[in-house]
């Protein structure tokens, strides 16, 4: 079970390294630099909220601090259309595998918080943060 945590946490460390990378390439426009300075916060979020999770004191608390991860990992994804659809960035396929990484990243947190919520007890499963 350490391994899979190191592995979850090596790759959100590689995921905000792939945010700062993007939007350091982005132009500096007034546009660019509101929806990259979003994308920084929310990008780079996850790495240090997982952290928070692994120290949580309960599980509803784990649970918690999983969906404000999956809620900064979903908000990125829509940062990434935006770039895309303006687009921000002269080649938009630099913006593809990090869009790629925050689609699988969502779909990890997505399954830890379902299988969080069905190991709880039902007092904690039905409780709503």
């Amino acid at each position: 079970m350490e391994s899979a945590k190191y592995d979850l946490e090596e790759r959100l460390l590689e995921y905000a390294a792939m945010i700062i990378r993007l939007v350091d390439r982005l132009p500096r426009t007034k546009a660019a630099n509101h929806v990259g300075g979003e994308l920084l916060r929310s990008g780079t979020s996850p790495l240090p909220n997982h952290g928070e999770a692994q120290a949580a004191e309960s599980r509803a608390d784990f649970i918690h601090k999983m969906k404000v991860c999956l809620k900064e990992l979903r908000e990125a994804h829509r940062w990434l259309k935006l770039i895309v659809r303006v687009p921000l960035i002269k080649a938009v396929e630099q913006v593809t595998p990090v869009a790629q990484e925050t689609v699988e990243l969502i779909k990890i947190f997505t399954a830890s918080i379902q299988t969080a919520r069905r190991r709880s007890t039902p007092r904690e499963a039905t409780r709503r943060w």
